[in-house]
């Protein structure tokens, strides 16, 4: 039952202000009686709320997501990194941790009028498609390529990377570089830079990264800034034992 109770909340969709039963069942492939009788329970526990039309996620999620002490941490502990790198830069700024083949965005800093970016406050994307998961996957334990290759690589955009043998060669030259680069992978039009938040292991447990318009984004003049950043965010997570772990270890 709670197997099927969370692949309905997993069936939510970041902009929808509802969802209907029959929807909620055809996407989660839970009978819609059996989904009926788990969303009742979920709206009894504030985890879910149910409108004129259908569903939505409720407040107590809402709440308990703010208390996941890992990801909490590195949040608060980041973010003056953070808003340093967007007061400089003038850019959009990310902060993002692996989970198995994605990534996942813990905190983003937009700006007004740059580039319609696929990322979100708590969303996530395939980590081969973008600078932040290219650096993770570069720099995380080897189960996280693994888990990307094992799943495939789907294309975002035109030009997100789809062969593995690709992927690898990129990747042994991010670790030599200690940043990595995405033009126009995850979405047409987006340009990006990433570093490494490094454990003291020297394992990557996060990346921050800049992103603008492919346009008129020059990497050469962002990355001193995001790699300073980063750097600056691992002593302090290193100093402080913020991080005990790799988030998101295991593959999915």
């Amino acid at each position: 039952m709670l197997g099927r109770a969370l692949r309905l909340l997993s069936e939510f969709r970041a902009g929808e202000h509802e969802v209907s039963l029959a929807e909620l069942s055809r996407r989660s492939g839970v009978a819609k009686p059996t989904a009926f009788r788990l969303l009742g329970e979920l709206v009894t526990w504030s985890i879910v709320e149910r409108t004129s039309n259908g569903y939505r996620l409720g407040l107590r999620l809402f709440e308990l997501g703010q208390i996941v002490p890992r990801q909490r941490e590195l949040q608060e502990s980041a973010t003056p990194f953070l808003t340093d790198l967007h007061h400089a830069t003038g850019e959009t700024v990310h902060l993002a941790v692996p989970d198995g083949a994605d990534v996942v965005y813990l905190q983003k800093l937009a700006v007004i009028g740059g580039p319609r970016i696929p990322s979100r406050l708590g969303g996530r994307m395939p980590a081969h498609a973008t600078a932040v998961g290219k650096v993770l996957l570069a720099f995380g334990p080897p189960n996280l390529l693994e888990a990307a290759l094992e799943r495939g690589l789907p294309r975002r955009a035109p030009r997100t990377i789809a062969a593995p043998g690709l992927l690898r060669a990129q990747l042994d030259e991010i670790r030599e570089l200690g940043w990595a680069e995405e033009h126009e992978e995850s979405a047409p039009g987006v340009a990006c830079v990433a570093a490494p938040v490094l454990a003291a292991t020297g394992v990557a447990v996060a990346a921050i990264s800049i992103t603008g318009w492919s346009n008129r984004f020059t990497a050469a003049r962002v990355i001193p800034a995001v790699r300073t950043a980063a750097l600056g965010l691992s002593r302090t997570l290193t100093s402080d034992d913020v991080v005990h772990d790799v988030p998101g270890h295991n593959p999915r």
